[in-house]
């Protein structure tokens, strides 16, 4: 990723010349709208180019995002929520959706990926999981008809919650309930040559057990890490160990080459009092150490040549999304344009406070738009219980350091 291209929000950026710029691979953002101040699309361009990002993640079809970044050559994940599945199994209401979401801003906007509904398998709830795939099927059989499939790939979000067993990473296992379902998706993935994407949060594993897991080895600094018995691989953070693990898992299926992409991960700067761990501080070493790791441009210690696509979330702090303080707090920056806090990375010196000296009166929480992400913490014990099953290793760990 090139990092050299940078733009000028007002007075809020600024570029140090004398820095050499980070060279970082595959590196997206999350750009969520549940929020009431954000500012216009048109405005958030740079601020994208200003974090090195080259992959954006929308929850929607926004087409004042999609026009907005016209001929910037960033490439857009659109989404369909899970309450568009239903419809979206019509073939004929998946085409023209695709006619006018996809097609209509090819090829000034680089869409890339559609992803069809969100976490839905881990949600409980027949009526959504039978309807993913076919409507997967239909978004993807009017890409065929379109000619773009070649472009566009189709896909959907898990979260880690699909795992029934994660450490040690080699004997990485999905959930018995949800593997009937999860193999119907794989063999579309397999033949359609898509991604397999997790939204990964080592924050949640941590705010889980705050006094059990070494808050280094979740936020990328230096620890003395824990090597997998069985493949006698080390692994110095959670996510890289839980992105093998969902490879392991892919792999007892038979679907070792598919391609794992983080769809989300990300560290909030605020939380409640209950929230551990939930500071600027923190916030900048796991999003900043993230970026640096990704520019050695490296894969997993199972998978060190494979290419990692992260998306980081979030773009902005989005002041309508419910739940805890935390939810409101995930955000690279304030409404306002200006850093939540510093990344702390050579060539990107993104200045916290200031003003950006424009109004922002658009709201940017469009009518319609999917609602499927608005707490990312509100089912944390039911999502992310089977962390557990890391606790042991890392509490040999915590009195190793």
């Amino acid at each position: 990723m090139d990092l050299t291209n940078f733009f000028n929000y007002g007075s809020l950026l600024l570029i140090a010349p004398c820095l050499l710029p980070v060279m970082v691979g595959s590196i997206g953002v999350n750009y969520g709208q549940i929020a009431d101040n954000l500012p216009p699309p048109e405005d958030v361009v740079p601020l994208v180019k200003s974090i090195g990002a080259t992959q954006v993640k929308l929850y929607d079809a926004d087409p004042r995002v999609l026009g907005a970044f016209a001929n910037t050559g960033i490439e857009f994940m659109v989404g369909l929520g899970n309450e568009y599945l239903d419809k979206m199994r019509d073939p004929a209401k998946a085409q023209a959706w695709v006619k006018q979401n996809v097609q209509s801003h090819l090829p000034a906007t680089k869409i890339t990926s559609i992803f069809v509904g969100n976490e839905v398998l881990t949600l409980n709830d027949s009526s959504l999981s039978d309807n993913l795939l076919p409507a997967m099927q239909s978004v993807h059989a009017a890409l065929v008809n379109l000619g773009l499939d070649k472009q566009v790939t189709v896909t959907t979000t898990h979260s880690l919650a699909i795992l029934q067993t994660s450490y040690p990473p080699s004997a990485g296992s999905f959930r018995v309930d949800l593997i009937d379902r999860l193999c119907q998706t794989l063999g579309f993935h397999q033949k359609t040559g898509s991604p397999f994407l997790i939204n990964a949060y080592p924050y949640f594993a941590y705010k889980a057990n705050p006094t059990q897991i070494p808050l280094d080895f979740v936020l990328f600094q230096p620890n003395q890490g824990v090597t997998d018995p069985e493949t006698n691989l080390h692994y110095d953070n959670m996510l890289y160990a839980q992105i093998d693990a969902v490879y392991s898992a892919l792999a007892s299926l038979g679907y070792s080459k598919l391609p794992v992409h983080i769809s989300e991960t990300g560290w909030p700067s605020k939380g409640d009092e209950d929230e551990a761990g939930a500071t600027p501080e923190n916030a900048k070493k796991y999003n900043g150490n993230l970026i640096k790791l990704m520019s050695g441009k490296t894969g997993t210690p199972m998978r060190p040549d494979s290419d990692l696509n992260i998306y980081i979330f979030a773009l902005f702090n989005e002041n309508l999304k419910p739940g805890p303080t935390s939810e409101r707090n995930y955000g690279l920056f304030k409404p306002d344009g200006t850093a939540a806090y510093s990344l702390g990375i050579r060539g990107i010196n993104v200045v916290a406070g200031g003003s950006s000296g424009n109004a922002v009166t658009t709201p940017s929480y469009p009518t319609g738009s999917s609602t499927d992400y608005l707490s990312i913490s509100s089912a944390t014990q039911k999502r992310y219980g089977h962390v557990v099953l890391m606790i042991a290793p890392l509490l040999l760990l915590k009195t190793l350091v």
